[in-house]
């Protein structure tokens, strides 16, 4: 019989959700941090969850604290925090993060848990809310490999691919660039649609050609259902958490004095987005922003 966690969750929103989902259903006991968005924490706690009020009770409680916070900022007040995992930390708790965060956080946040006697990995996520749901979200993982094998089972109740990339910070640097590939080709994607609907281009023609060619891809396949069905479930990804993943990657490639020109280029366009009110649709909507944008040259124009 498998050994049964004691698990912590920070951060039950659109894919911490069915993360604690699926470990509830796996056996596993767990806690959910108390959040304003009280919708998953109610229906974790429905499904056999326990609501915990701090993350340094979670910490007392927990075997592992699995955080799924927005970014570097949440985790570091959620692990440092004066109510936060280290101020309640037993000899031996593992903490993984979710979340897409800074590989340089990461790595001093993985040395003073250690300090403390605790171990820290990075194991953020690809695919979408509906993957997750369903436990079959893909991980990167860094860190020490013994640990990462000890939590596997529970990593196992929500992913059904888990990569282990290197040492402690590799997996949020491995996630940096994914996030990059997939976002650069979601503003190509929605930059293009923009433009052929200012030349009046039949979407289903669209569709039909560039899924026939070297063109597609899943990004176009999930950004073209806005297009032909007003339908962006496929991509629940919110603009303005793409902006902040491009601004962490362009960061990460400034400090390795690597090219970003591209990313530079891809980062102002989420964040132009963001910046006409668009920045809590999801990324699907990117086109809506630029067609909004070409709408108004087009009228200058003429």
């Amino acid at each position: 019989m498998s050994e049964k966690f004691k698990v912590g969750l920070i951060g039950a929103g659109l894919m911490g959700h069915g993360i604690g989902k699926n470990v509830v259903a796996k056996g596993h006991e767990l806690r959910v941090l108390a959040h304003r968005n009280r919708g998953p924490v109610e229906d974790l706690i429905k499904l056999g969850a326990v609501e915990a009020k701090s993350p340094r009770e979670l910490a007392s409680t927990s075997d592992l604290v699995i955080i799924c916070v927005t970014g570097s900022p949440q985790v570091e007040a959620v692990v440092l925090g004066p109510d936060g995992l280290m101020a309640g930390m037993k000899q031996g708790l593992i903490i993984a993060d979710c979340s897409t965060a800074l590989p340089q956080s990461t790595i001093r946040l993985a040395a003073e848990v250690a300090a403390k006697g605790g171990h820290f990995v990075d194991t953020p996520m690809t695919r979408t809310p509906k993957e997750a749901e369903a436990g079959k979200l893909a991980l990167m993982t860094g860190g020490d490999p013994a640990i990462l094998g000890k939590i596997r089972p529970v990593l196992e109740c929500f992913s059904d691919q888990i990569f282990h990339v290197g040492a402690v910070g590799a997996a949020h640097t491995v996630k940096l660039v994914n996030n990059f590939i997939a976002l650069g080709t979601a503003a190509v994607v929605s930059e293009a649609i923009a433009a052929a609907k200012s030349a009046g281009v039949d979407m289903k023609a669209l569709n039909d050609v560039v899924s026939a060619g070297g063109a597609n891809s899943v990004m176009f396949g999930r950004i073209i259902k806005v297009a032909l069905e007003n339908d962006d479930s496929a991509l629940q990804f919110v603009i303005e958490n793409a902006a902040k993943d491009l601004r962490y990657y362009c960061g990460l490639a400034e400090g390795l004095g690597a090219t970003a020109i591209v990313a530079s280029a891809i980062e102002q366009t989420f964040l132009l987005a963001s910046n006409l009110g668009q920045g809590k649709r999801f990324v699907g909507r990117l086109s809506d922003a630029l067609a909004s944008i070409n709408a108004r040259s087009m009228a200058a124009v003429k």
